[in-house]
């Protein structure tokens, strides 16, 4: 069944991982924001970072991101969009985008408290790993955690929410 599944939380919960876990699972394809702006403006990036430059280049990213997910979806698979969502009306027009497309759509909220996030985040940063796609430095993280809006329970009522916390990831509603 074709869906696109939305995923979204604050810094360090877990989303890409998720994500990618997702994406073998229903056979989708997955969408990372911080991957497509790592590989195409990385090098690029402003020092001191500038953060309209930064947006400018994710709602381009956003705009080929989503053109690419609905020729995907219809084509009858799954997409897995890992975008980030700290806003609430981003999260809206993605749901709406879909809704107009008559695409289904699965909210997915990860969540894990805020010293293992940070520490998931600082430990990344060493290891580099298979989620790591740039260095967050501490004031980044304080940044974006101020930016992350939490859902409403509206917005929660048919998403599926997911706690990193523990050794397993648990779903509950």
């Amino acid at each position: 069944m074709s869906k696109i599944h939305v995923v979204f939380g604050p810094q360090g919960a877990g989303k890409t991982t998720y994500s990618n876990n997702l994406a073998k699972k229903v056979n989708g394809v997955h969408m990372s924001i911080d991957q497509w702006m790592w590989k195409l403006f990385g090098e690029d990036l402003t020092q001191p970072m500038d953060l309209d430059w930064i947006m400018e280049r994710v709602e381009r990213c956003e705009n080929q991101i989503w053109s690419i997910s609905k020729e995907i979806v219809s084509g009858g698979s799954q997409v897995i969009l890992d975008l980030g969502f700290t806003k609430q009306s981003k999260r809206k027009l993605f749901s709406t985008l879909s809704e107009e497309a008559n695409l289904l759509t699965q909210l997915h909220y990860v969540v894990a408290p805020l010293a293992i996030r940070r520490q998931r985040v600082l430990d990344r940063n060493i290891k580099k790993g298979s989620t790591f796609s740039f260095e967050v430095t501490t004031e980044m993280f304080d940044f974006m955690e101020g930016e992350f809006e939490k859902p409403s329970d509206a917005e929660l009522e048919n998403a599926l929410i997911i706690d990193t916390n523990l050794a397993a990831f648990v779903y509950r509603k």
